[in-house]
């Protein structure tokens, strides 16, 4: 089998298109590396192709190619060799032949001539084809303007025949555009957000804020599974599980509970960012969308961001919870996500959360902390349980080894 990669942003990327094409050529090579089957991925003339031995099912060939970001289009084809215009001819018939039984259709042919030494032009080759179609099949029907079937022919140093096209995500190539750490949490926003910034090209690390026993050992696993669902896209993502539950008790013990859910983000921001910098990411990712709950406000975000030092990105800011949910669906994430497992912001949410809090106030409030959150946080991060978390399962990253004395 045979599939030409169809893509659209890299083919505007200039004198640095070689790049994001060698990017795609990479992920596509990760996507496919555990089917059990023999493939070569070939680049030539601004094409890519993959090809696959027949160990395999065409659907699950295109299954992990629509889940690498910037592939527009994965299109199954035919190739031959040039042996002059009559032998195309017989190839083209007898590919729709074997293609479509039912051959009750309206088509078009559109041929693209790469090499210009081939004596026919485009326009001369979708005539002579659609000829040759007609006087086969007298029941399709040429329809040029709107198509039921169109049939792509590309004259290269070898002759390509395809007329089907499954949809690709679209994007960039993950890795191409730096690395960002992900606030993941059991909830349906965050793995969204996730997908959507890596669909940029963006490599997604990310944080888990665990606070056992307030949230269970399920808690976590629902965790771990959104994480493996969001890596089919992503590649492995390191999953930083913190042990959240002494900073989240003292800030419940000590700071107004209106204010809960804010100051307990801003420490969440401060943890994932420690992170950020360790793994040399560039910025934070959140699930966030503007006026969703009480700590999305614009007010309570603009005191969420104040911690940090680095970009905060929000991929869902101006959507609606019903898009969210659509695109969760979409990605596969969306059963695990409403599974009934309680997060750690969940259990600690206010009764009445403050909607519109000033900077003031929370730092007012934070003061109190003092002398004994410093201790909690290091904690914290020095307790942090960091897991390789892929669709194939999930390991612990190796020790590094120690020098030899």
């Amino acid at each position: 089998m045979i599939f030409l990669i169809k893509y659209a942003e890299i083919a505007i990327k200039g004198k640095n298109r070689k790049y994001f094409e060698d990017a795609l050529v990479r992920q596509i090579r990760h996507n496919l590396r555990h089917l059990e089957c023999e493939f070569d991925i070939k680049k030539t003339q601004g094409r890519i192709y993959v090809n696959v031995s027949d160990d395999v099912t065409e659907e699950e060939v295109t299954e992990r190619l629509t889940k690498v970001f910037g592939i527009v289009g994965i299109c199954p084809v035919e190739m031959f060799e040039d042996e002059g215009e009559k032998e195309l001819g017989r190839q083209v018939v007898d590919y729709i032949g074997r293609t479509y039984p039912d051959r009750h259709f309206t088509f078009k042919v559109s041929a693209r001539r790469a090499r210009k030494n081939y004596p026919l032009n485009s326009m001369e080759i979708n005539a002579f084809l659609g000829g040759e179609l007609l006087e086969a099949y007298p029941e399709m029907k040429v329809d040029v303007h709107d198509p039921e079937v169109e049939i792509f022919v590309e004259i290269r140093e070898q002759i390509c025949v395809y007329s089907r096209q499954i949809p690709g995500p679209g994007g960039m190539p993950v890795g191409t555009s730096g690395k960002a750490m992900l606030l993941l949490s059991g909830g349906i926003d965050s793995p969204v957000a996730g997908y959507m910034c890596a669909k940029r090209g963006c490599k997604i690390d990310a944080v888990y804020f665990h606070a056992p026993p307030y949230t269970s050992e399920r808690a976590k696993r629902k965790v771990i599974d959104l994480a493996a669902q969001v890596s089919q896209y992503t590649g492995p993502i390191y999953l930083h599980v913190v042990n959240f539950t002494d900073i989240q008790m003292e800030i419940y013990k000590t700071c107004p509970h209106d204010q809960l859910t804010i100051i307990m983000r801003r420490y969440m921001m401060k943890i994932a960012e420690h992170f950020a910098y360790e793994t040399e990411s560039m910025g934070l990712v959140t699930g966030e969308s503007i006026g969703q709950v009480a700590s999305q406000t614009m007010q309570s975000l603009m005191c969420t961001n104040e911690v940090c030092t680095m970009p905060v990105y929000r991929p869902l800011i101006g959507l609606d919870k019903t898009e969210i949910i659509d695109r969760a669906k979409a990605i596969g994430t969306f059963e695990t996500s409403i599974l009934p497992y309680e997060d750690c912001c969940t259990i600690f949410v206010a009764k009445h959360p403050v909607t519109k809090p000033t900077l003031k106030s929370i730092k007012k409030s934070e003061e109190k902390l003092k002398g004994r959150i410093e201790e909690l946080y290091q904690t914290a991060l020095d307790t942090t349980e960091v897991l390789i978390v892929s669709p194939n399962g999930v390991r612990t990253p190796k020790a590094p080894e120690k020098d030899s004395e």
